[in-house]
């Protein structure tokens, strides 16, 4: 968002999409003094998937279309509503349906709303339509960015950590069974190639964005092969980068400091149970999930949503839903899209909402007394 760095690969193209540093008025509102050079023909018409999702899905990603609208951003929808995680008798729906798939493939960037999960004694599924969605993508990487935000009361100040996970593999690798009656068998599956992998893309993004420190989440004393696997491809890539302080941190006491001491943190990277779980702390810290933007990445897709993947079906229908995640979301997605200027405008006028610190715009849950289309139409009025 705030700086961006060329390159060819996907991978390091959403390494340049998240801002970098800690948020302030003369960061927001200055460009730097070099222009932008672009590549012939970038401002041409971006297709995009939009997958509105469950719960306030529909809500937020209206804001958000509404928001690139005024943006006039070069962006055209290819817009799938009605996709749900749950078929009509609440049973989980299994597969993402074909016409969605070739869409994002087609397109290579989507962005989505959050895919509600059902959870009942009848469902003996192992995956959610989520974690289904980023394997048929081969989605390796998911980054999350926790910042503090002006004008929402927080315990910690200046907070700025991304979380870096590993997306696929772990304890969401969906092979459990029932050995006999009473006795589950659930496998945890770590690879060489794909702790590497999110190492190679957490010390890149260090390096491209100016970051000093990069943490490493385990539970090697316990896990000694597998969290031990994911440290030891940690250290070898971590060899490479002698200008990154590279430390590690065992995953229960990593939560306790970040909820003590979260500014020790800068960049965290971590397999996929233990990463959902430290973004959601982060997210938390920041002031909640309608906060926190974020992101998944393969080689070829990327696809953008909420830092922290809740529905919300308690405030759904309510419009009281924030918006601030999936459009700062958005901000990441236009400067993956080299839409760098449109990206700036995007986040400053965010931004710039809450610096005027009027209340009456602001959605609940940040103390406000607005909605979200209150807070839409404020960033609207700033674009």
């Amino acid at each position: 968002m705030l700086q961006h760095f060329a390159s060819s690969s996907c991978l390091s193209q959403l390494a340049a999409a998240v801002c970098v540093g800690a948020l302030n008025q003369q960061q927001i509102f200055h460009r730097g003094l070099m222009t932008y050079m672009q590549t012939p023909g970038v401002s041409k018409e971006h297709r995009v998937t939009l997958i509105p999702g469950d719960g306030i899905g529909p809500e937020v990603t209206n804001a958000v279309v509404q928001v690139v609208d005024t943006l006039k951003a070069p962006i055209r929808w290819d817009r799938f509503d009605g996709l749900s995680g749950a078929l009509p008798d609440g049973m989980p729906r299994l597969e993402v349906p074909s016409e969605i798939l070739q869409s994002i493939r087609q397109n290579k960037v989507c962005l989505k709303g959050t895919l509600f999960t059902p959870l009942s004694k009848k469902n003996t599924s192992t995956q959610s339509l989520n974690v289904q969605l980023r394997k048929d993508l081969d989605l390796t990487i998911n980054l999350v960015h926790g910042f503090s935000l002006p004008g929402i009361p927080l315990r910690h100040r200046d907070l700025d950590i991304v979380v870096i996970r590993e997306n696929l593999e772990g304890e969401y690798s969906g092979l459990e069974h029932e050995v006999v009656d009473g006795v589950v068998e659930s496998l945890k599956v770590i690879t060489e190639a794909r702790s590497l992998a999110t190492a190679e893309y957490a010390f890149e993004f260090a390096y491209l964005n100016n970051r000093r420190r990069v943490t490493a989440v385990h539970k090697a004393n316990i896990m000694k092969k597998g969290d031990g696997m994911f440290l030891k491809a940690c250290k070898e890539v971590a060899q490479r980068y002698p200008n990154i302080e590279y430390t590690e941190m065992i995953v229960d006491n990593t939560c306790m400091q970040l909820v003590s001491r979260p500014n020790q943190f800068d960049v965290m990277v971590t397999p996929n149970l233990y990463g959902n779980l430290v973004a959601n702390v982060v997210a938390g810290l920041c002031g909640g999930s309608g906060i926190v933007p974020g992101g998944n990445i393969g080689e070829e897709v990327a696809v953008f949503e909420q830092g922290a993947r809740h529905v919300a079906k308690n405030i759904a229908g309510k419009g009281i839903a924030n918006p601030t995640a999936l459009l700062l979301s958005t901000s990441m997605m236009l400067r993956h899209l080299q839409l760098h200027s449109f990206s700036d405008r995007l986040e400053a006028a965010v931004l710039d909402a809450y610096m005027a610190e009027d209340r009456s715009i602001l959605t609940p849950d940040v103390a406000g007394t607005g909605n979200t289309q209150t807070f839409t139409d404020a960033v609207c009025e700033r674009l």
